[in-house]
Order: C-alpha cells, then structure tokens, then sequence
C-alpha cells in the first residue's frame, strides 16, 4: 500500500468541492425525510467527495454534514452519526484509491464494505441513545417483530441497520459511480494525487 492512501490535496478544487458534497448530502437526506423513505440518502455527497478527494476529504464531508443537518434542521437524532459518516468517508476514500471505484463490479464490493462499516458503528449508537432503533419506519418494523419474537437487542438492532443500509449504501454507490464516471477528465485529474497506488 503506497503511503498517498491518505494523501490530501487542498487546492481550489478541493475547497469548492466539500461544501458542493455537504450540500448534495443535506438535500438527499431532506428529500428522504420528507417524502418518508425507507432510506437516509445522506452520504452520496460523501462518497463523491471520498472518490474524488480521498479519505480525508470523504470524513469531513460526512462529519459535517451530520452537525450542519442537526443544526439547521433540530433533527437531534442525526448528530451522533457523524462517527458513521466518518468511517463511510475513509472507507469510500480508501477503496476509490485502492482502485475499486473504476469498475462497476468493483464499486459493488466496495458497497460491501460501506454497509459492513455502517453498521458495525451505527447498532452501538442505535442501542445506546435510542433502545436499538434506527427511526426508520420500515427497518424499526423488522427490530419490533424481532424483539417480539424473543432475538435478543442488539441482534434485532442490528437486523434493522443492516436491512436499511443494505438498500441505501449500494443505491449510494451506484449513484456515485455513475456520477463520477460521468464527470469529464477535466475536472476529475484536478483532485488526483499523482502517485499509483496498488489495488486490492
């Protein structure tokens, strides 16, 4: 693994480019609550920013994202999960530099792994503040009949987190995907970091 996994280019391009994703976020995740779906949409912005950007650019734009969303908005609920954000951003940021955004095959997997991450730090947070619960109607429905039927909390916490996130983190990718991929070469090699790095 070459050592500009991590590298972070702020230029211009990349100043712009963090606010533009943050507000991508903000949107996709309004829309989803306002329409009621079954989904956050809340990290597309991130993943763009971590693709185009890298980690470190992927983490502050999901970070900020879920403080700016809180605040606008009171949505308490969302604040915590700056932390899934983070990971989602690194995680995105990682696999775009370890070349598994290029291909749609690959991009999949890397969706795996979104949803591995998401829900490895989401569940604690769900049992912690809110008794297990993603306050999602239809995953909270499945963690209710769970809990009916005797699985224990936070396996049924982590059934809900996992059933949302795996509809919603590959629908993010493939979003993602097919954006970059559409962005012309003009502006996607202004926020490359020179130096090939080795593929998974």
């Amino acid at each position: 693994m070459k050592k500009n996994l991590f590298k972070t280019k702020f230029n211009t391009a990349v100043i712009v480019l963090i606010p533009v994703c943050i507000g991508i976020n903000f949107l996709g995740k309004f829309i989803a609550a306002q329409l009621k779906l079954p989904l956050w949409l809340d990290c597309i912005g991130t993943c763009i920013g971590a693709v185009l950007g890298g980690p470190v650019i992927g983490a502050i734009c999901g970070a900020v994202n879920n403080l700016v969303y809180t605040i606008t908005t009171g949505d308490v609920q969302s604040w915590p999960y700056f932390l899934t954000s983070i990971g989602i951003g690194l995680t995105v940021g990682i696999m775009a530099r370890l070349g598994n955004m290029e291909k749609f095959g690959k991009a999949l997997v890397t969706a795996f792994v979104v949803v591995v991450v998401a829900v490895a730090i989401s569940t604690p947070i769900n049992v912690i503040l809110w008794g297990g619960t993603t306050g999602v109607v239809f995953g909270d429905a499945v963690f209710t009949f769970l809990r009916e039927k005797g699985v224990g909390l936070w396996l049924a916490s982590l059934c809900d987190e996992a059933l949302i996130d795996l509809i919603d983190k590959f629908l993010t990718i493939v979003i993602t995907f097919f954006i970059v991929k559409a962005l012309p070469k003009t502006i996607t090699s202004v926020y490359s970091v020179g130096d090939e790095i080795k593929n998974l």
